[in-house]
């Protein structure tokens, strides 16, 4: 198993990390897992192992204040999905939720985590769930924050593919400068910000279209039922993305899901990270 240390600073840092996370930030590394190059920042290296999966435009440096936070309880992870940040890409990879499910499956193998915890974001609770369906020994409890209930027959996910791309292209051209990314997200803190702007343009074209292409073609709602671990459902109430009919539907799929609900847009951490970790209090 080979593992290689991320690009570092003269402070020692990874170059997009911020020095806030000096207090639990270890390294970033390069594996092996489910056949491509899986990369992964990690913080803490003690307590129970807790993988972050963020979601479809989010590479892990853009999670590293919730590593950081994390990481002061558990052995945390934040994966670079395949396609984003620092991870394998490219036309010729798969980017289906059964090929981001065994990646993370192949990623806790190799690294020996037993037992470990899965928090997914938006894109990330959705493989997460099917993460839990699809091994559903692997892992000792999951976090599925708002995640996409879309699929075949039911309503559309409320970003569209051409939203996505013309960000991803502004940043690759250099056009996607602080000013811009505040008429975006106008809650964000400056520091996230500049983050994504950052790295936005890591994102692959292809993973991109397909992940987007999945979110009508794949559903999740069977995943619900052949999870056996502890779930929590973290519901962003100003987003839309999950409304009273999926919540219902998966409470009737799922009876034993706990939900916790905030009062935040989609991007819960970004907007509110005290009302995120409030969150997750008690059941991690």
């Amino acid at each position: 198993m080979k593992r290689v240390q991320a690009t570092r600073t003269r402070s020692g840092m990874p170059t997009s990390v911020s020095s806030r996370a000096a207090q639990t930030f270890l390294y970033g590394s390069h594996i092996r897992a489910n056949g491509i190059r899986q990369h992964y920042l990690r913080y803490g290296g003690k307590g129970r192992p807790l993988v972050i999966v963020p979601g479809i435009t989010s590479p892990a440096v853009t999670w590293g204040f919730v590593g950081e936070r994390l990481g002061r309880v558990y052995d945390t992870y934040v994966l670079d999905v395949r396609g984003r940040g620092l991870s394998e890409g490219g036309p010729d990879l798969a980017y289906t939720l059964d090929a981001y499910a065994d990646d993370l499956a192949g990623l806790a193998d190799e690294l020996k985590l037993r037992d470990c915890a899965i928090l997914g974001h938006s894109l990330g609770a959705r493989i997460a769930a099917r993460f839990g369906s699809r091994h559903p020994t692997a892992s000792s409890r999951l976090v599925l924050a708002d995640p996409p209930l879309s699929g075949p027959g039911r309503r559309p996910y409320s970003m569209t593919l051409q939203s996505y791309m013309d960000r991803i292209h502004e940043a690759r051209s250099g056009r996607l400068d602080l000013a811009a990314m505040r008429k975006i997200y106008p809650l964000w803190e400056e520091e996230h910000l500049r983050l994504r702007a950052e790295w936005l343009h890591t994102c692959d074209d292809t993973a991109i279209r397909e992940s987007v292409r999945n979110f009508q073609e794949e559903e999740i709602q069977s995943d619900f039922a052949k999870i056996r671990v502890p779930a929590l459902l973290i519901v962003a109430g100003k987003a839309g993305v999950i409304d009273e009919n999926d919540l219902a539907e998966v409470r009737r799929l799922m009876p034993a899901i706990e939900v916790r609900k905030v009062g935040t847009g989609h991007m819960i951490p970004f907007e509110n990270a005290e009302a995120f970790f409030a969150a997750l209090e008690g059941f991690l």
